[in-house]
């Protein structure tokens, strides 16, 4: 137990000695620098490293992580990964709703699914990201809104959206067929997508 206190003091030290001189940004380098000097397990580097912060005795923060310089940096971005979704799921609808025939059943099923989860969904989520990027810039802060809003606003605004191309369409020669509707609110929905990643890539900058 004795020899455990001593090997604990000795670490402490060294751990201190190494966040004054090397300072290292996270817990997996400082316990690489900490192995180098002493031999003691890993496992009880981290352990001891842990408690440090846990005492508050030690902060290691992580490193930042580079902003993309241009919009196509940006997109290749995880935060980027809803629009991709949003244009691959638009897609799919699309020719879904064009490939398969009114008469086809069962699976003409499949495209009223999709089509009904599209019209009342992602015309309104794009729209929301739009008007409400998910990172606002400071400014902004008062804009974020949160996820049961956020949810809300979607249904209602996707809604309010096809209700508006319908009456559109209606004094049109295509009149409100599955067809003219479903374009639109893809031609929307890509708009409004490509429209709120712009937004967010220049709060995020």
């Amino acid at each position: 137990m004795g020899k455990n206190v001593e090997d604990d003091k000795a670490l402490t030290q060294v751990i201190m000695q190494i966040l004054k001189d090397e300072n290292p940004q996270n817990v997996q380098q400082l316990v690489e620098m900490a192995k180098k000097i002493v031999f003691l397990p890993e496992h009880r580097i981290i352990e001891l490293v842990l408690q440090l912060q846990n005492q508050g005795r030690i902060t290691l923060r992580e490193p930042r992580k580079p902003q993309p310089h241009d919009l196509s940096s940006y997109l290749t971005t995880k935060e980027a990964y809803w629009y991709w979704a949003s244009i691959i799921l638009s897609i799919a609808t699309a020719l879904v709703m064009f490939r398969i025939p009114e008469g086809a059943v069962p699976i003409v099923y499949v495209r009223y699914t999709l089509v009904s989860i599209f019209v009342s969904w992602f015309p309104g989520y794009c729209f929301v990201r739009t008007l409400f990027p998910m990172k606002s810039s400071k400014k902004d802060e008062n804009k974020i809104l949160s996820a049961p809003e956020r949810y809300a606003l979607s249904l209602g605004l996707s809604l309010v959206l096809a209700a508006l191309v319908g009456m559109l369409l209606n004094n049109t020669p295509w009149g409100i067929r599955l067809e003219p509707v479903g374009l639109s609110l893809f031609s929307i929905t890509i708009f409004f997508a490509t429209t709120a990643i712009i937004r967010e890539y220049k709060n995020n900058k």
